[in-house]
């Protein structure tokens, strides 16, 4: 067996909460891909004589106040809410990174200056910020994915400068620029596999974080536009039926939310043992 599948296979046997992570995100990732497919119902076709159903076995998460079936409408938006969580991670990712291993490497006045971006997105409330960036360029899914991008931004640009820093001076390092290595060789080569392991972690939290954000931007009003099924409109359209009684509106997408969420949170752990190089002898 391929010594990288074998280390993968340890990894996932070795801890079953591992394992269940990765299936769960499998499973989301396989709804995201075929959930349209697989859909009982037509998500966006409203029958108003089937409005309020509880669940049954002919709406098995019953119906919402257009008799949607939100069965349908849930794993539908499994898609939506994936590529904005995908999207804005790797765009956020692609930006900090880059930024926080030229601060951590160079120091001086590219560390001051990248330092000082940094903290003037971390002085905001990033929630507020994100209202604000969406507020003012218009909510679409392109512009909650560069919201969401930019108050991740400073995640990474401060976990890779810390990581950078401290390996700076390595003997790996010293090692590689006596063999005649440039910095950025030694910068892509050397340093950037070595900080990936505990970034991986601040990943997996970021996807969790980005569908949050992106639903609470829908449930606000400056996410999604309706009809379109995305989990944080459903959740703010069954809001409003919860004291009248017709829970299901709002709990299942807010369960599903919320499993996605805590899939991609234990997903952080695996990552890391799979990627850092230690773990592989």
């Amino acid at each position: 067996m391929n010594p990288t599948l074998r280390h993968i296979r340890h990894v996932l046997s070795e801890n079953p909460v591992t394992g269940l992570a990765f299936a769960g995100f499998a499973a989301i990732l396989l709804l995201a891909l075929f959930g349209p497919l697989i859909a009982p119902y037509d998500p966006l076709a409203s029958n108003t004589d089937q409005a309020l159903r509880a669940p049954c076995w002919e709406y098995w998460f019953g119906t919402d106040h257009l008799g949607r079936d939100i069965f349908s409408r849930v794993i539908v938006a499994t898609r939506l809410d994936v590529q904005i969580s995908l999207a804005a991670v790797a765009l956020s990712f692609a930006l900090g990174a880059p930024l926080g291993i030229c601060a951590g490497w160079y120091g001086g006045r590219t560390d001051r200056m990248i330092g000082r971006v940094v903290d003037t997105i971390m002085a905001f409330p990033l929630f507020v910020l994100a209202m604000g960036i969406v507020a003012a360029l218009g909510n679409s899914v392109v512009n909650i994915v560069y919201a969401t991008a930019i108050i991740n931004m400073p995640f990474y640009a401060r976990m890779a400068r810390a990581e950078t820093n401290a390996r700076r001076e390595a003997g790996f390092v010293e090692a590689a620029r006596l063999s005649g290595n440039g910095d950025a060789r030694i910068l892509a080569a050397h340093i950037f596999p070595n900080i990936l392991p505990p970034m991986m972690v601040q990943v997996s939290l970021n996807l969790g974080y980005a569908i949050l954000n992106a639903a609470g931007l829908s449930f606000i009003g400056l996410g999604v536009r309706p009809p379109t099924p995305e989990w944080g409109i459903m959740v703010a359209e069954g809001s409003a039926y919860i004291v009248s009684g017709e829970w299901c509106v709002a709990l299942f997408p807010g369960l599903a939310l919320m499993l996605a969420v805590f899939c991609f949170n234990l997903l952080g752990d695996g990552l890391r043992d799979i990627i850092d190089p230690r773990r592989r002898t």
